[in-house]
C-alpha cells in the first residue's frame, strides 16, 4: 500500500507553508530519519524527516510552490514490493497547486468579472469543499472552481471535469459560465456585496503604469504579519501610553557590569530593558495577562518578546522566565536568538509564546513611537532613543540628563489605564534604580 506524505504542521499556527526545496527524487530510497524537505512558513526555514521507510514515487508538489495547505498530500512512498511507476498519478494534487499549475496564463490588464476576482482574493472555507450529487456520489473539483461555482450560480452536478482524475477544475466551471450551462438560477451574496470590499489590493494600470515599477511577489513572512498585524490593529482596543524616563544611572551602572563581565559576554541598553520589563510584570501581575473568549489568562511567568528586524519583515524571539534570569544570561540568549531569527533557523517554540513585547527603534535615531500589538500579548512597549535633553533637577535647576521616551499599547479588554500606568512606574522604578533589579 502507498504511503502519503503530508504538508506538515511546523508550528500550532500554521495554515500553509512554502515548499521551498526538495531533498530527495523520484526513485531514491527513504528511511526513518531522512531529510525530504525544507519547508518555509512566515517564520523559519525547517527540514522535514521521513517517518516511513520507501521508495520515491512521486513529488506531488513542485520546489518553490507557496500556499500549500497543512496536511496536503506533497508526496508518496511505495512500499516494500510495490512498483512506484504504477502510483503515479493515483493520487491528486493539492488543490491550489493543481489550479495555479492549469491555469492559462493571463495578461495584468485582462479585465475579469468582479466576483472571480473575489475567488481568487480569499480561499474558500473548508467546510465548503465536498459537495454530493443527488445520487448521493462525491463530486469531484477543486476548493477554487466550488467557490467560483457558487458566486456564479452553476452546479457542478453533471459537469464534466478535465482536471486529473475527472476532477472539475476553475476553466471547466469558467466555460459552464460562457456558455450558460448547468445555471442554477441563484448567485453567492458576494455579487452584491460593496465593490471596496471585494476587489483585490492592487494597483491601478490607469494610475500607475506597469512599467513605473517593480512588482516584488509577497513571501509568507510578509503575507503572515500583514494579516495578522491588520487583524490586530482592527479587532483588538488599543489604547496608549506615554511617559520619558532617565536613562544616566542605568548606563553607568551597565558600564560597571560590562567591566567586570566574562569575555564575550557584552550587556546590551536593550538587554536590560528586557529586565526591568520582566521585572515589572511580577511586581504587577495583572499586567501579565491574555484576553480569551473564555476569561482572561493571567500567566504566571515573564516570557518577553523582542521584536527583531529580519528581511522581508520581522520576528519576536522569546526570552522565556526572565524574571529569573541574570543579565548576562539574558544578554547570550538574545544574542543567539536574534543571530538565528535573521537566518530563519528559529524553532517554533523560540518565536511563540510571548505574553508581553519590546520594540527598540532607539539605534536608528527614532524619538518615539507606537506600536500594533502582538496578540495575544496584553502590552507592547516601544522603546525611543536615549538623549541628551534639559530637564529640571531635584532644587529646580536647568540640568541635562539622558532621556528615553517610551510608548506602552494595551490591550483595553484586559488592562485598564490605572494598571497600565502602575505597570510604567515599576518600569520607570527599575531603569532609574538599576540596583533595585538586583534585590
Amino acid at each position: 500500500m502507498s504511503i502519503e506524505i503530508l504538508m506538515p504542521a511546523l508550528s500550532p499556527t500554521m495554515e500553509e507553508g512554502t515548499l521551498a526545496k526538495w531533498l530527495v527524487a523520484p526513485g531514491d530510497q527513504v528511511r526513518s530519519g531522512d531529510l525530504l524537505a525544507e519547508i518555509e512558513t512566515d517564520k523559519a526555514t525547517m527540514e522535514v524527516e521521513a517517518v516511513d521507510e520507501g521508495v520515491v514515487a512521486e513529488l506531488l508538489v513542485e520546489a518553490g510552490t507557496d500556499g500549500v495547505k497543512v496536511n496536503a498530500i506533497i508526496a508518496v512512498l511505495a512500499e516494500d514490493g510495490e512498483d512506484p511507476a504504477a502510483l503515479i498519478g493515483k493520487s491528486e494534487k493539492p488543490a491550489a497547486t493543481e489550479d495555479i499549475a492549469s491555469a492559462p496564463p493571463v495578461a495584468a490588464s485582462e479585465a475579469k468579472p468582479a466576483a472571480v476576482d473575489a475567488a481568487l482574493a480569499s480561499p474558500p472555507p473548508v467546510a465548503a469543499q465536498t459537495e454530493f450529487s443527488g445520487r448521493g456520489t462525491r463530486i469531484k473539483a477543486s476548493p477554487l472552481a466550488r467557490r467560483i461555482a457558487k458566486i456564479e450560480g452553476v452546479t457542478l452536478e453533471g459537469l464534466k471535469g478535465s482536471g486529473p482524475h475527472g476532477r472539475i477544475i476553475k476553466q471547466d466551471v469558467l466555460a459552464a459560465v460562457a456558455e450558460g450551462r448547468n445555471k442554477t438560477g441563484s448567485a453567492s451574496a458576494v455579487q452584491t456585496a460593496p465593490q471596496s470590499l471585494i476587489q483585490p489590493q492592487i494597483l491601478d494600470d490607469r494610475i500607475y503604469a506597469p512599467d513605473s515599477y517593480e512588482l516584488v511577489a509577497l513571501d509568507g513572512m510578509r503575507r503572515t504579519v500583514a494579516k495578522r498585524l491588520t487583524e490586530s490593529f482592527m479587532q483588538v482596543p488599543h489604547f496608549p501610553l506615554n511617559t520619558d524616563v532617565k536613562l544616566d544611572r542605568l548606563l553607568d551602572a551597565r558600564r560597571v557590569i560590562n567591566a567586570a563581565a566574562p569575555d564575550g559576554v557584552k550587556i546590551s541598553v536593550n538587554d536590560m530593558l528586557i529586565k526591568a520589563s520582566a521585572l515589572a510584570l511580577m511586581a504587577e501581575p495583572d499586567c501579565n495577562s491574555s484576553y480569551t473568549d473564555n476569561g482572561i489568562a493571567f500567566h504566571k511567568s515573564a516570557y518577553i518578546s523582542v521584536a527583531v528586524a529580519v528581511d522581508g519583515g520581522l520576528i519576536t524571539p522569546v526570552i522565556r522566565h526572565a524574571e529569573a534570569k541574570g543579565l548576562a544570561e539574558i544578554a547570550t540568549e538574545m544574542k543567539d536568538l536574534a543571530e538565528r531569527a535573521r537566518s530563519r533557523s528559529l524553532k517554533p517554540e523560540e518565536f511563540m509564546g510571548g505574553t508581553f513585547s519590546i520594540s527598540n527603534l532607539g539605534m536608528f535615531g527614532i524619538k518615539s513611537f507606537g506600536s500594533i500589538i502582538n496578540p495575544p500579548e496584553g502590552m507592547i512597549l516601544s522603546v525611543g532613543a536615549g538623549e541628551r535633553r534639559p530637564v529640571i533637577g531635584p532644587d529646580d535647576e536647568l540640568i541635562a540628563a539622558t532621556m528615553m521616551s517610551l510608548t506602552l499599547t494595551c490591550d483595553h479588554r484586559v488592562i485598564g489605564g490605572a494598571e497600565g500606568a502602575r505597570w510604567l512606574a515599576a518600569f520607570k522604578r527599575f531603569v532609574e534604580t538599576p540596583e533595585s533589579m538586583l534585590l
